[in-house]
């Protein structure tokens, strides 16, 4: 039995946790031979730890052979202690009439708490995920306040986007899932997003030779992504969690599989005329578990920069949002 890897997960007993914790639990994120450690951090009121303590009775009661321990928390330091991976989940939601910039703020606050945690009590080889949104801008701040790991190891999640993206041209090509590939996500986790389906193909042919309807691909599939998730909370009352939880897995996954090419928001170095220093997605290829280097090679149309201007600018607007917070 290989030794147990310690999990940490903020938010824990909410939608996307609870969407996860079981099939992490049972291996479906690390590997059906990786014992886990789940350290689990919720707010400090009592109705937050009633529902974690609610939770872990759930957990043992699934009697996991890889769940090697629990560790149940209202403290950023127990919480992240000797964790490989650090699965920041919880954030504060945007409330009717809140401006985003004081989310941004708000959220930001949050995120320099728990990086800093992050920086002085996870393990050595500690990767960070940032979910919880805005998740580039939560990350960017996370990864200012490391000192001792370096920021190639904080990583905000893009893949929801890639997911969706890769169904709904699975759905309007009429073939499997599977039938598609290159599809990667460009810039912010929000609807200013680009799915880059200009060098995407299905069943081994470019998109555009498969789907020729250009004005669906341009006016239709892009915003159909970008507001995805407004679109499930208007339909269930409540914001995307069995998906956006799967997708972190599949961040993971991906992260933890020599040779994957997947998207990932990662601090920019410039490539494809993102500012530098902001987090944007962006294709990246594994290179060993929990390293990447970023795929640079992709040539952009004329259609594809307007996009990525796009949300390159509301990157820098929301660091700029967040500039006290960044030290």
């Amino acid at each position: 039995m290989k030794k147990p890897v310690r999990v940490a997960l903020t938010g824990a007993a909410g939608n996307i946790g609870y969407a996860t914790l079981f099939r992490i639990a049972a291996g479906e994120m690390l590997g059906k031979d990786q014992p886990v450690i789940l350290q689990l951090l919720e707010l400090p009121v009592e109705k937050a730890q009633a529902a974690l303590r609610g939770v872990a009775l759930e957990l043992e009661d699934c009697a996991f052979p890889l769940l090697a321990g629990m560790v149940l928390t209202d403290d950023p330091k127990v919480a992240f202690k000797d964790a490989s991976w650090c699965l920041l989940v919880g954030s504060k939601p945007r409330l009717p009439g809140m401006e985003r910039a004081d989310l941004l703020k708000d959220n930001g606050k949050i995120f320099v708490g728990q990086g800093k945690a992050i920086d002085e009590v996870a393990a050595d080889d500690a990767r960070v995920v940032v979910v919880g949104n805005p998740c580039n801008t939560n990350c960017m701040i996370a990864a200012q306040q490391a000192r001792r790991l370096p920021k190639s190891r904080f990583t905000a999640m893009v893949r929801l986007d890639q997911n969706r993206a890769v169904s709904q041209l699975a759905a309007k090509a009429g073939v499997p899932i599977t039938e598609i590939a290159d599809l990667y996500i460009y810039g912010n986790h929000s609807p200013s997003m680009f799915a880059d389906f200009t060098h995407a193909t299905i069943g081994g042919k470019p998109v555009t030779e498969v789907i020729t309807d250009k004005a669906w691909l341009e006016t239709e599939f892009l915003p159909k992504i970008g507001k995805r998730g407004a679109a499930v909370l208007e339909a269930r009352g409540q914001s995307s969690a069995a998906s956006a939880g799967n997708a972190m897995m599949d961040h993971v996954r991906a992260l933890s599989t020599p040779g994957a090419i997947h998207s990932v928001a990662v601090e920019s170095d410039g490539s494809y005329g993102f500012a530098k220093g902001i987090w944007a997605g962006v294709p990246v290829r594994t290179t060993e578990p929990g390293s990447y280097e970023v795929i640079t090679s992709y040539a952009m149309t004329d259609f594809a920069k307007s996009k990525l201007e796009l949300t390159n600018a509301e990157l820098v607007s929301e660091r700029e949002t967040v500039q006290e917070l960044l030290g």
